[in-house]
């Protein structure tokens, strides 16, 4: 089980993909290292995760705590090759991968799914969606028009590296496109575990009380935006806005934060500007084979 957040082991489902998380096969790209999923180190069973925030401070019977240290390095380590891989081949096709990360109930899905009917008329869109159970938002997001492929991690508390290298063949995103990986809704776990994702966005709702930076500080130490969701229920709740801010960025100075309404529409605007200008960023020095390959023949 894992020490941080409790979640234990159970067989991951990839939608689309020909078996379950726990077997080889193959990538759309290439990882050169063991797909076999070594039990002592991959599954959720082992997993105590820290996000250099010093040493793990958890117990585990029959377990030393250098031990766990080592267990949490392992499986960090190899979790980062895989988000390296992951990275690789976003860059090569020009391909902004956001992991969108959040407590349950923060509207993650409903932000998500506004954003995908607004833009998908001006940019390529596809989404990775994580869930324990049901392919509930998976349908939502299908519903806009725009493809998604449902991850399910059982007991998992989190999406890995792994999990979304397998899911890219059967996904299939365009070159050149925006992928929205919206995780699993907890914000423990995924602090730690890098997917090759360009930015972590944290999703807060004013419903959740201004200090969740300061009680998380690992997810907003790690996030390169945090977005302020249902701000239009601020008039209805004790909920102050510039605390809440200075609490994000005292953990994270360098953090950017967008304040918006789903619901409303308000503020949706900065945020859209935000994916663009990045989306445009994620572009730069993309060069498609099939240019290569024509320029080749021209040459010949």
């Amino acid at each position: 089980m894992c020490t941080v957040c409790g979640c234990s082991e159970g067989e991951t489902t990839i939608e689309g993909a020909a078996h379950s998380h726990s077997h080889d096969h193959e990538h759309p790209h290439d990882h050169s290292h063991d797909h076999s999923h070594d039990h002592e180190h991959h599954h959720h069973d082992d997993k105590t995760h820290d996000y250099g925030q010093g040493p793990a401070h958890a117990h585990a019977p029959g377990l030393s705590q250098s031990r766990m240290v080592q267990i949490e390095q392992d499986i960090l380590g190899k979790n980062n090759r895989y988000a390296n891989e992951n990275r690789s081949y976003f860059a090569e096709h020009a391909i902004l991968a956001l992991n969108l990360v959040s407590s349950p109930g923060s509207g993650k899905t409903t932000l998500l799914t506004k954003t995908l009917t607004d833009l998908k008329d001006t940019l390529p869109l596809s989404v990775i969606e994580g869930d324990q159970q049901t392919a509930n938002d998976a349908d939502r997001i299908r519903e806009t028009g725009v493809k998604a492929l449902q991850i399910n991690t059982g007991k998992g508390c989190h999406l890995d590296a792994h999990m979304v290298g397998h899911a890219m063949e059967p996904l299939a995103p365009e070159d050149k496109s925006v992928l929205f990986i919206e995780n699993v809704g907890n914000l423990v776990c995924p602090a730690a575990f890098d997917l090759g994702e360009a930015h972590k966005v944290a999703i807060l709702s004013v419903t959740e009380g201004e200090d969740k930076p300061l009680k998380y500080p690992d997810m907003f130490f790690a996030a390169d935006l945090m977005i302020l969701n249902k701000i239009d229920l601020l008039p209805y709740l004790n909920f102050d806005v510039e605390k809440c801010m200075a609490y994000a960025r005292r953990v994270n100075p360098s953090i950017k934060i967008i304040q918006v309404s789903a619901t409303t529409g308000e503020g949706m605007d900065t945020w859209y500007q935000w994916i663009q200008a990045t989306h445009q960023i994620a572009m730069i020095g993309y060069q498609p084979k099939l240019a290569a390959v024509d320029a080749d023949a021209k040459a010949a």
